[in-house]
């Protein structure tokens, strides 16, 4: 049995579907919702990394005193 293969058109000259007003709103809300995400990752990243390491310091082996943590 020979299978057929389907070839979908790129870009505009495909046919009708989804309206072009749904995906600029799709679009727009993609763009917003990725800008949000990467504006709360830069403040989380740079207010919880120096903790974090401080953190993984004082679970390892062998146990640290805090002191001995910040101290260079």
């Amino acid at each position: 049995m020979a299978s057929k293969v389907a070839l979908k058109a790129k870009g505009k000259a495909g046919k009708g579907g989804s309206r072009p007003s749904e995906d600029k709103s799709t679009a727009k809300c993609l763009k917003e919702w990725t800008t949000w995400t990467m504006k709360k990752a830069k403040v989380i990243t740079h207010y919880g990394f120096i903790p974090l390491v401080i953190i993984i310091g004082m679970n390892s082996e062998p146990k640290p005193s805090l002191s001995q943590l910040l101290s260079p």
